[in-house]
């Protein structure tokens, strides 16, 4: 009777490890099926995380802008990319809350990489002096994008 109590529990345990094991993210699939970037060109990879600490935000799929051309909507937890030529380009999203008029400029060679992160953020934090706050668009270290991009749903080229 004992020796089975202990199997069932080493059974569990065992069980309760497998359900710990790492588990691929929702777009892991589709990531691999990613073209490799073309030559000559650069890809920018636009990203926005589920934790955002904006209850009243969390809702709104803001469109994001690059050089004024709409690259589409983008909902929370969800990821695209978009490859362009060679160039500075600034990126910008659809205001909701207290437009701030918040953008980011990058600069991209023949066969970069940018990450670009859309979040809601106090306007104060950006340096402006509108009240409230709004969504910006954020340069990402690639360390932490390569960490974030398996957590979020893949939707596709832009």
């Amino acid at each position: 009777m004992i020796r089975s109590h202990l199997l069932a529990l080493i059974s569990f345990g065992l069980l309760g490890l497998v359900g710990c094991a790492a588990q691929p993210g929702p777009q892991n699939n589709a990531l691999s099926s990613v073209p490799p970037l073309p030559p000559g060109m650069a890809r920018v990879w636009v990203l926005r995380q589920t934790d955002i600490a904006y209850g009243n935000f969390s809702a709104a799929d803001p469109a994001v802008f690059i050089n004024n051309l709409d690259l589409g909507h983008i909902a929370r937890g969800t990821v695209f990319y978009h490859d362009v030529p060679p160039g500075t380009y600034r990126l910008r999203v659809q205001p909701y809350g207290t437009p701030a008029h918040l953008s980011d400029t990058v600069q991209l060679g023949p066969g970069v990489t940018a990450f670009l992160q859309v979040q809601a953020i106090p306007n104060w934090e950006a340096g402006s002096s509108a009240g409230g706050a709004s969504f910006d668009v954020l340069t990402m270290v690639p360390q932490d994008a390569e960490v974030a991009i398996p957590t979020l749903s893949f939707v596709g080229r832009r």
